[in-house]
C-alpha cells in the first residue's frame, strides 16, 4: 500500500501541468452556487483542459489525493493508554469528481463523486446528485448524498481547510455525510443564510458514515463583510436531532492523526434519540482569519439519563504571503487558499501559519469515553492551486482509563487536487 501510494502521488504530480494559465485572483467573497456546495474539489483558478460545453450540460473531471505521514512521542502513560506506529505513512483518500451544469431554464447543476476509502481499503460514493435553483425563493435544494450542512468546517471541502484534521467534536458527533433533501437559502442584503436538510439511511446503510437511522439538520446565522469584501464576518447556531442508527451510538474520535488509533470511545450506547447543538464564529481580515466552534452532544440513554458530551476547537491562520482565503457567501465557508505567485511561475506560492487548539470531553456519569486536548502549530506551504505540503506539529493530552498520557505528533501531508 505504501508503494502504491507513492507512486500514485507521482502519477499526479507529473499530471498537472508546470505552468497553468492564470485567471484573475479569486475575489475575496464568493457569490456563486453550484452543485454539491463545498464538496467540489475546485481550485479557485480552473483549469480550461479538463472542462467542456456539450449540447446538453457543461462537463468537468476533477480529482483529490492525499496520503499522510505520522510519528509519535509517548511517554508511559500514553503507551498503556493507546499503541501507536512511528514511522507509519498512509493513503488517506484518493477520489474522482465528475460536475456541470444543465442546460435548463431552471439553474440544475450536478455531480458525482467517488472516492477510495484508504481506511477500509474500498471505495464509496461521495458528493453526488443535484442542485435544483429557486432563485424565487433566495435558495436552492440539493437532492442526493451530502454534507448535512451542520458546521462551516464539515461543509467546506474537506482539502480547503487550514487544518490537517476536523476537532474530535465534529468527527464523533456529526457523520461526514447523509442521504437526503437539503435547501440552502441566502438573502444577500441582510447577509442571512441558512440550511435545512432531511436524510434518511435507506441507501446507505452499510456506509460507515450511516450512524443515524433519520436525523433532521439546520444551520442559521449571519455574515456581513465591509471594506470592498476584504473583512468579513461569520456567525451561526446550528443543530440536529436524529434517531441512532439501529438504537445504539458509538461516540468516538482520533487524537488529530488519521493514522492514529481511536483515542475517545464511549463504547456502544444504547439509544434511540440523539441531538447536537453548537455555533461557531469566524473572522478574516485580509490574510488573518480568526475562529472558533463549540459543538454538544446529549444522548438519550436508554439505560436512563441524558449523558452529555462536548467539546470544540480554535483556530488563528495567517497567509504570510499575502493572500486572502476567499468566502462563500450563500454557502458559508470559506474556500481554499490561492498563492498570488506559485512556485511554477518562479514564486513562493502560499505559506500559510496556523495554530489549533481542541478540546473534547466524552466523559459523563458511567460514560468515560476520556478528555483529550491538543495544541498544533503547523505551516501550509500551497505550492499552487493543485499542491498542498502541510508540516504539522502537535501536543496532545488524554485523561482516560486514571491515566494522563502526553504525546507528542510530528506529521506531514501531501496534497494534490484537480
Amino acid at each position: 500500500m505504501r508503494r502504491l501510494a507513492a507512486a500514485a502521488a507521482f502519477l499526479l504530480m507529473l499530471s498537472f501541468p508546470a505552468t497553468v494559465p492564470r485567471a484573475e485572483e479569486p475575489p475575496p467573497i464568493d457569490d456563486t452556487v453550484a452543485a454539491g456546495d463545498a464538496d467540489a474539489i475546485e481550485p479557485a483558478r480552473k483549469l480550461p483542459w479538463n472542462e467542456f460545453d456539450w449540447k446538453y450540460s457543461t462537463f468537468r473531471f476533477g480529482g483529490g489525493f492525499l496520503t499522510d505521514f505520522a510519528d509519535y512521542g509517548q511517554d508511559d502513560a500514553s503507551k498503556e493508554q493507546v499503541t501507536l506506529d512511528n514511522g507509519d505513512v498512509g493513503l488517506r483518500d484518493f477520489r474522482v469528481l465528475f460536475k456541470g451544469k444543465l442546460k435548463t431554464q431552471r439553474p440544475i447543476s450536478w455531480t458525482l463523486g467517488y472516492m477510495y476509502d484508504g481506511a477500509d481499503k474500498e471505495w464509496r460514493f461521495r458528493q453526488t446528485g443535484f442542485t435544483i435553483g429557486v432563485p424565487e425563493w433566495k435558495g436552492s435544494f440539493f437532492v442526493g448524498r451530502t454534507k448535512e450542512g451542520y458546521s462551516l468546517i464539515k461543509v467546506m471541502v474537506g482539502y480547503s481547510g487550514w487544518a490537517n484534521e476536523r476537532s474530535q467534536a465534529n468527527d464523533a458527533f456529526v457523520p461526514i455525510l447523509a442521504d437526503g433533501v437539503k435547501w440552502s437559502g441566502y438573502h444577500a442584503e441582510p447577509h442571512i443564510f441558512y440550511q435545512l436538510g432531511f436524510y434518511g439511511d435507506e441507501l446507505s446503510e452499510e456506509e460507515k458514515f450511516s450512524t443515524y437511522d433519520h436525523q433532521i439538520a439546520t444551520r442559521v446565522g449571519w455574515n456581513p463583510s465591509w471594506d470592498d469584501g476584504q473583512k468579513v464576518f461569520h456567525v451561526a447556531v446550528m443543530g440536529r436531532d436524529g434517531d441512532p442508527d439501529e438504537g445504539s451510538l458509538q461516540v468516538r474520535a482520533r487524537p488529530g492523526s488519521y493514522l492514529a488509533p481511536y483515542f475517545l470511545d464511549t463504547g456502544k450506547i444504547a439509544s434511540d434519540h440523539a441531538r447536537t447543538e453548537g455555533f461557531e464564529v469566524f473572522y478574516r481580515t485580509g490574510p488573518l482569519l480568526f475562529g472558533t466552534e463549540y459543538n454538544v452532544l446529549q444522548v438519550d440513554a436508554k439505560a436512563g439519563g441524558t449523558p452529555l458530551f462536548h467539546g470544540g476547537d480554535a483556530v488563528v491562520s495567517w497567509n504570510i504571503t499575502g493572500e486572502t482565503r476567499s468566502y462563500n457567501a450563500p454557502g458559508a465557508f470559506f474556500e481554499a487558499v490561492s498563492p498570488k505567485r506559485t512556485v511554477f511561475e518562479g514564486g513562493p506560492g502560499a505559506l500559510e501559519a496556523v495554530l489549533v487548539c481542541t478540546y473534547a470531553d466524552f466523559d459523563d456519569g458511567a460514560f468515560t469515553g476520556g478528555k483529550y486536548w491538543r495544541f498544533t502549530p503547523m505551516l501550509n506551504w500551497h505550492m499552487s492551486d493543485n499542491i498542498r505540503l502541510e508540516f504539522i506539529y502537535g501536543y496532545g493530552s488524554l485523561d482516560r482509563f486514571d491515566l494522563l498520557g502526553r504525546t507528542h505528533f510530528a506529521q506531514f501531508r501531501l496534497q494534490l487536487t484537480l
